[in-house]
């Protein structure tokens, strides 16, 4: 990922530094769980060292990385260091020190993603009884709370906890089976205390490789929680525009420029920064599935790809938690012009309430549906309070009970409520 869109902590998991030292934490492993090295072999293959630039250089004689790796830390170790990769395979190291990585960066991931889920819910709890108006198909609709709008994202964002939870602790998956995933060169006991040492669970049935719907699962979790912010963040960047200004994103004065040539513009970057990234993490996702289909026991054209959707992806997601936090600790809401807006249909969307009203004092309902139809269009199109059109048919309707913004805040401390604490 660009430099632009990676925080340091997300990014130092995927360096080069960072892959080799998971590579050499899986090799030192399997020496200590081996019955092999002596406890001299074990000293000097613990302090055995590598440099990215070294490898790299080798690298170009035997064109495969680990192949490099392993030449350079075992020359390092001496003659202790014949027992280096002894009787594993490349997707042994891999696969084993991939999923060490991918639980380093599922712990940030969920630190990010609880923290936004939290501030969303603070915010609808602050707006639980703040009116505004609720829209389908971008049009005016029935009144609704600003907090209950809110309660919903913060819902979602829960859910998008727990996904990603499950998606990365099922990804926390090692395999020492040797080729083709046979323990021919090793044993499942061996295996079992590598991967304990190294705080991992097992692949219960490696065919070499660890089987991609784990990665493709870890991947679809990332995708869903970047289109819940991007759902989030749709809503406020039309809640800025200037017809209707309700929300807007926290903007530095005197120091943020909105524009390079209009001085008074406060654009809604942030969020559609995170729409835009949303739809990369889309494509990483379609990427994973293709990864899940390899050739016989194993092949690795999976392998180019995830060494760019998996740091991507992880790197992305992270730094779009770090946007989507900001918005929801510091959004600006105009609770004036929300109740102003609520005015602009002149008095339209109590529609529902009316035709109620009128199917309970006897009409049939597509009489009491014509009626009201009729009324809120005359009021919408001739700017004419509804009310007013109202009080001219003499209908008998409880005007003041009809038109009380009370109704749609009646629920909102309960629904706001099953966020919890």
């Amino acid at each position: 990922m660009i430099e632009r869109y990676t925080r340091p902590e997300m990014g130092a998991i995927w360096t080069d530094e960072a892959r080799m030292e998971a590579w050499r934490k899986v090799e030192v492993a399997a020496c200590e769980a081996m019955d092999g090295p002596t406890e001299e072999d074990l000293v000097a293959i613990r302090a055995a060292t590598f440099t990215v630039e070294a490898v790299k250089e080798r690298e170009k004689i035997t064109d495969h990385d680990v192949a490099a790796f392993v030449d350079e830390l075992a020359a390092s170790a001496g003659p202790s260091g014949r027992w280096i990769h002894y009787g594993l395979t490349s997707s042994d190291v891999l696969d084993t020190a991939l999923a060490l990585q991918l639980k380093a960066a599922g712990e940030i991931i969920l630190t990010g993603a609880r923290a936004y889920a939290d501030a969303l819910a603070d915010r609808a709890r602050e707006h639980v009884h703040t009116v505004c108006v609720g829209r389908t198909h971008g049009v005016h609709a029935e009144p609704t709370t600003f907090g209950i709008k809110l309660a919903g994202y913060a819902m979602e964002a829960r859910r998008n906890v727990e996904r990603l939870e499950r998606a990365f602790a099922q990804a926390a998956v090692g395999a020492i089976s040797g080729a083709v995933g046979t323990y021919a060169a090793t044993s499942p006991d061996f295996e079992r205390g590598i991967l304990e040492g190294l705080g991992i669970a097992g692949e219960p049935v490696s065919t070499q490789v660890v089987p991609r719907d784990r990665h493709a699962e870890v991947l679809q979790a990332i995708a869903i929680a970047g289109a819940g912010m991007e759902r989030f963040a749709t809503e406020i960047r039309h809640l800025q525009r200037t017809e209707v200004r309700e929300v807007e994103e926290p903007f530095r004065a005197g120091k943020q420029k909105g524009s390079s040539a209009m001085p008074h513009k406060r654009n809604p970057i942030t969020t559609e920064r995170i729409t835009g990234l949303a739809r990369v993490l889309r494509g990483y996702s379609q990427a994973g599935l293709e990864n899940v289909a390899l050739w016989h026991e194993r092949d690795i054209s999976h392998s180019g790809a995830e060494r760019v959707i998996l740091p991507d992806a992880t790197i992305t997601l992270d730094y779009m938690h770090g946007l989507a936090l900001r918005m929801a600790t510091g959004m600006v809401v105009h609770t004036d012009r929300m109740r102003e807006n609520i005015d602009l249909t002149y008095g339209a969307l109590f529609s529902q309430r009316i035709l109620l009203a009128l199917v309970a004092k006897g009409l049939q309902r597509d009489d009491a549906y014509r009626i009201v139809q009729e009324s809120a269009q005359e009021a919408w199109d001739s700017r004419t309070p509804l009310r007013e059109l109202l009080e001219r048919e003499e209908l008998g309707l409880d005007l003041d009970e009809i038109f009380d913004l009370g109704h749609y805040t009646r629920y909102a401390d309960e629904i706001v409520g099953r966020l919890g604490g």
